[in-house]
């Protein structure tokens, strides 16, 4: 599994449990990345969430929907923990995310925020 793919389990698996609080993870057979990405999104939530909610503009975290958010939540945890991963992939990878299971509108929102993250 490539990180991508790892990226995109850590997706699947948050989205879930923002669906349902009660959803379990488990982790044994998840790959290494995949649950770095899921622990330290988990970990780091409070952190992660105030650094997208100082970067939104007429919007809060609440009313992001759960897509944008946990893809969101993903690359905001890779840029500020995670030194080993180029900004810019992570960027990229949020956005192709942002394509395959957001809306027409999702990949702009989540290149804009990231963006100013980024800044």
């Amino acid at each position: 599994m490539n990180r991508s793919q790892a990226r995109e389990e850590a997706f699947k698996i948050l989205f879930q449990k923002e669906m349902n609080e009660d959803y379990n993870i488990d982790v044994a057979h998840l790959n290494e990345f995949t649950k770095q990405l899921i622990e330290g999104v988990s970990k780091y939530m409070t952190e992660v969430d105030e650094i997208i909610s100082n970067h939104l503009e007429n919007w809060t975290i609440n009313r992001i929907a759960l897509v944008e958010k946990a893809i969101l939540r993903i690359a905001t945890y890779e840029m500020t923990y995670l030194d080993d991963i180029p900004v810019g992939v992570s960027i990229n990878e949020a956005v192709e995310l942002s394509h395959k299971y957001g809306d027409e509108k999702s990949g702009k929102f989540v290149n804009g925020v990231l963006s100013k993250i980024n800044k």
